[in-house]
């Protein structure tokens, strides 16, 4: 099935979606400049201290984000409840995508309608523990489901192995609906972990500290690629049993 792919400037068998939580955050530019143009997307983590025990970013980061990076695919990930109290203020920073958590509303459907509507890229993203089936009422509204591979609220966290089942679920739901959104995977995901990632279905990787915690984050991307070019990445469906 022909599908479109998620938007980005390089023709990856993957995009990299760097996590700005991991990065400096009284030099963010400096951080962002470190990649050395090797990402693919800039991925923002919003959190109230709500839904997530932890407080990060506000609407002001993100315009600025989108001011200063315009070109830029700026991927915000609402980690917040309810969302329907933050969307306004965030689709007004215009990113690329907005999601929000299928478990933080019970109006999930009028949510990702009303993301739509001004204009950004609607996304939902799932916890851990949160079956992939739960999702699947909202996927034919949204461009991008986002997998917790760890529970959301602080980064630095071990990968979580169970939820690779999820993505290989979502990925054949897609593929059965023919259906176009992307699918992303957030959390813990490094050298050990990322040829299973992608081979199972993902087309976004987020990574934070395994990326801006390295001495050269351009580097450390060009290696991850490389690792998953050496393994069998045209076979979705199936995790590797290289890790």
């Amino acid at each position: 099935m022909a599908r479109s792919l998620p938007i980005g400037k390089k023709s990856h068998s993957f995009f990299v979606a760097p996590s700005l939580l991991s990065a400096d955050v009284l030099n963010m530019e400096k951080s962002i400049s470190s990649l050395q143009e090797q990402h693919d997307w800039l991925h923002l983590d919003i959190m109230d201290g709500h839904f997530v025990p932890n407080l990060s970013y506000g609407p002001s980061l993100a315009k600025a984000m989108r001011a200063r990076y315009s070109q830029e695919v700026l991927d915000v990930h609402l980690m917040v409840e309810p969302p329907e109290d933050f969307i306004e203020a965030f689709a007004s920073a215009k990113p690329d995508y907005l999601t929000v958590h299928v478990e933080a509303t019970p109006h999930l459907h009028r949510v990702l309608s009303r993301i739509r509507s001004l204009g950004c890229r609607p996304g939902v993203a799932l916890n851990p523990a949160t079956p992939s089936e739960w999702v699947y009422p909202v996927l034919h509204m949204v461009d991008l489901v986002l997998i917790m591979s760890v529970n959301p609220g602080f980064g630095g966290q071990s990968f979580i192995s169970e939820t690779l089942e999820k993505t290989i679920n979502i990925y054949r739901y897609r593929e059965a609906q023919g259906l176009s959104f992307a699918i992303e995977m957030d959390g813990g995901i490094g050298r050990n972990s990322i040829r299973q990632v992608v081979a199972s279905g993902c087309d976004v990787v987020v990574m934070g500290s395994s990326v801006f915690g390295t001495p050269d984050p351009a580097e450390t991307i060009r290696e991850l690629r490389a690792c998953v070019k050496e393994a069998v990445v045209g076979e979705k469906g199936t995790t590797s049993n290289n890790s």
